[in-house]
């Protein structure tokens, strides 16, 4: 399969086209066969009362990390958009970065649904988990 993004091809993207993802600072890590791996640097604009990361943080880092996935997976990939994004908030955050790891479950002809699981930097339990759903452009 042909690669359709890097790394520091999406990082530039995103920063250029997205205000969101600038502020945030999300960084995609590595991605291939589907996969995306990003991170979002820990800092204290992110928190909400309590010393926790806001969870729209946290969903615009799982939706980040299915965008690159899919981008590399297909070359429409950067005019899909998400049609659906289901978030389980399993365990607080610690201060630390959050890594998100997206993988496809079906890839088909106009969609395609990811998994993403959300972890606290060099912390082995997650802290969130996605499923969602892009869909291509029509032909």
């Amino acid at each position: 399969m042909d690669a359709h993004t890097t790394p520091h091809a999406f990082n530039q993207m995103i920063k250029r086209d997205s205000p969101l993802a600038a502020w945030l600072d999300l960084c995609l890590e590595d991605v291939g066969n589907g996969r995306a791996k990003m991170r979002v640097p820990f800092a204290t604009k992110l928190l909400r009362p309590g010393g926790v990361v806001n969870g729209p943080v946290i969903m615009a880092l799982a939706d980040f990390a299915m965008y690159a996935a899919v981008v590399e997976l297909d070359p429409r990939g950067a005019q899909s958009v998400t049609t659906n994004l289901n978030m389980y908030f399993l365990r607080k955050t610690t201060g630390r970065d959050l890594v998100a790891e997206a993988r496809p479950l079906r890839s088909g002809r106009s969609q395609v649904v990811m998994d993403v699981l959300i972890y606290a930097d060099e912390e082995e339990e997650p802290v969130a988990q996605v499923s969602g759903a892009y869909v291509f452009p029509p032909a």
